[in-house]
């Protein structure tokens, strides 16, 4: 080979050299400036670590469990009264429960069974303890799924939309009373989180299966129809899947088979445990369905009571105030963006579209239930999550717009100072109607909870007991805050419905929980009384009921409490008289004072715990 040949050779193979050499400077350099951007703090002030987000959820999720009213006397007989029966052996049973009619999950029933009879293990086990361990489990609970939306949010749309949408989960009223409820509709709030954050998170690949699990966990063991909360993202799924490769779709047809195969397991899950319990082959959410839609005339649920198509939207007003009407108005706001927009990046047909999936179960969720005529606040509450989403991305938007400093602009001619101050007043108003109400709940409706405090002292009535509730019986916290095996027993009042009866305590040749299966005496799906639900009053121990100042008696409904000859007053605590209260005083917290006009005031009657004093009587 020529030398000059080989001269040049050489002078190529360094170069090659020193660009490699380069090039791997270059990746140093890179990764270097990576890890310092790492380190850096966040680049909008807006940003929270999940940590310290889920910290903030767990705080206001625990102040719920100690101090929220029961709302709903279906929590207390449908949930914690079986949930006592399979830990204590006893509890009061609704018609639902028998095994004619099959229409309550008893898998649901015992995963909280579990959490309360593992606080029997704990030290200073009692049952109210165990009341309370299971509302704080549901509280941990609920803000690991709030944690989980929170981040996906964060990651997905905008830190400064996951910041709004934790303010109107921790600020509203709706969230204090749906956050550690023991019903169905709250678990299902639970696992619509989960559902919804799989579906949003494309980042490793789209997750349609375990989106699918989430929601087929919460409409099996929970609420059946909160699957409907699903089909927008199901929709973007099977759309998505159209328009992509060979390869892609055969991805996403396996997804949705894995999806649907969890689901199954889940149903198989739900219809092993409840068989057992109701020793016949019984699908729990099928039965639920059915009900409530093919019940026929004469049942079904409408027979509890029917409201008009505007009251949620009432309802929802109360409760999340102006998140709410933020809800509303996200898809407008949204539309008038992209309308609007000069920006390439708002115009994509991609990011419009999964925007709008989003935003859309809020407002299926509103129109199917508005147009159901027996209506319950605790329906909405599989909702709340995508509630929360809607008004945290409307106020992004209206806040991306307001903070325009183009001086051209009508926007951008306000003064700085000028719109930092509508703002806080805006914020701050919405944290304080939401304090406001929360507050003036528990003041209200708390003394349920507190006036049982006193049967825990053992020197006050013996084990068996019987405590008796007669107009106020839906407001009866459960039999976890009677101890002593006392038992609650109901007392004739003018209501004429069904009450709740009692499982059955057979035990030999029965095997374990024969309550369960045993079909009972007395019950039916049409609301008709059976007046063998009834105790009589001369064998009661004790009683609950309430006094209300000018409240006109009768036979069926005496003034127990004023009836000091035959009654000792044990624990009173102040209960509202929400007939003379006005509507300003029943829906926030006003102070009892002077300042306050006297027709806005909160009128007040008495909820006590009453001991018969005649003993010879029983």
């Amino acid at each position: 080979m020529p030398l000059g040949n080989e001269s040049t050779s050489n002078r190529g193979t360094a170069a090659a050299a020193d660009a490699i050499a380069r090039h791997q400077q270059q990746q140093q350099r890179q990764r270097q400036r990576q890890q310092q951007q790492a380190k850096r703090k966040p680049a909008t002030p807006f940003a929270v670590k999940p940590i310290g987000a889920f910290y903030i959820f767990f705080a206001a999720n625990i102040l719920a469990a100690i101090f929220a009213p029961i709302q709903d006397c279906d929590e207390t007989f449908n949930y914690w009264e079986p949930t006592h029966y399979i830990s204590h052996g006893y509890g009061l049973q609704t018609w639902e429960y028998s095994p004619e009619y099959a229409i309550r999950s008893w898998t649901y029933i015992s995963l909280h069974a579990l959490f309360g009879s593992f606080r029997r293990l704990l030290p200073f086990p009692s049952k109210v303890a165990e009341f309370y361990f299971i509302r704080y489990v549901l509280a941990f609970v609920c803000a690991l799924c709030q944690t989980q939306m929170f981040r996906v949010v964060n990651n997905v749309l905008n830190p400064r939309i996951a910041l709004f949408f934790m303010m109107a989960m921790i600020f509203s009223p709706g969230m204090f009373h749906a956050s550690a409820a023991f019903l169905p509709s709250s678990f299902a709030m639970y696992t619509t989180m989960l559902g919804m954050s799989a579906f949003m998170n494309w980042k490793g690949g789209l997750k349609t299966a375990q989106g699918m699990f989430w929601f087929a966990l919460g409409g099996v063991l929970g609420w059946p129809f909160s699957i409907a909360l699903s089909a927008p993202f199901l929709f973007e799924a099977v759309l998505f899947a159209s328009l992509t490769s060979k390869d892609d779709f055969i991805e996403a047809i396996m997804s949705f088979l894995r999806g649907f195969v969890a689901g199954l397991l889940v149903l198989l899950f739900e219809f092993l445990i409840s068989g057992f319990f109701y020793k016949k082959l019984v699908v729990v959410p099928l039965n639920i369905i059915f009900y409530n839609i093919f019940s026929g005339a004469g049942k079904g649920p409408d027979i509890f009571g029917t409201e008009p198509w505007h009251f949620y939207i009432r309802n929802l007003l109360l409760n999340f105030n102006i998140w709410f009407v933020l809800a509303v108005a996200a898809l407008p706001l949204f539309v008038l963006k992209k309308l609007l927009s000069r920006s390439v990046q708002d115009r994509g047909v991609i990011t419009g579209l999964r925007s709008i999936i989003f935003i859309s179960p809020f407002y299926l969720w509103l129109g199917i239930f508005s147009f159901q005529p027996h209506k319950e606040e605790r329906f909405m509450y599989p909702m709340y999550p995508a509630l929360a989403l809607n008004a945290a991305m409307s106020l992004h938007l209206i806040l991306a717009t307001f903070g325009n400093t183009d001086p051209k602009t009508f926007f951008g001619a306000i003064p700085p100072r000028l719109k930092l101050l509508v703002v806080s007043i805006f914020m701050l108003a919405s944290v304080d109607i939401g304090l406001a109400r929360i507050y003036g709940i528990y003041t209200a409706y708390s003394a349920p909870l507190r006036i049982y405090l006193p049967l825990q002292d053992s020197t006050l009535g013996l084990p068996g007991d019987s405590v008796c509730i007669g107009k106020e019986w839906y407001r009866f916290p459960s039999q976890y805050h009677l101890p002593r095996e006392m038992r609650a027993k109901f007392v004739k009042s003018e209501f004429s419905g069904l009450l709740p009866g009692e499982f059955s305590e057979a035990k030999t040749g029965f095997g374990f929980w024969s309550g369960a299966w045993l079909t009972p005496s007395g019950m039916n799906d049409e609301n008709i009384e059976d007046l063998g639900k009834y105790a009589d009053l001369r064998t009661c121990h004790f009683l609950v009921d309430t006094y209300y100042p000018g409240a006109k008696a009768s036979n069926l409904e005496p003034n127990y409490v004023t009836d000091a000859e035959t009654w000792e007053r044990i624990s009173c605590f102040p209960f509202l008289d929400a007939s003379r209260t006005h509507m300003l005083g029943r829906t926030l917290w006003l102070p009892d004072s002077d300042i306050v006009p006297d027709r806005f005031r909160r009128r007040w009657g008495e909820h006590c715990l009453l001991k018969r004093k005649d003993k010879a009587s029983l």
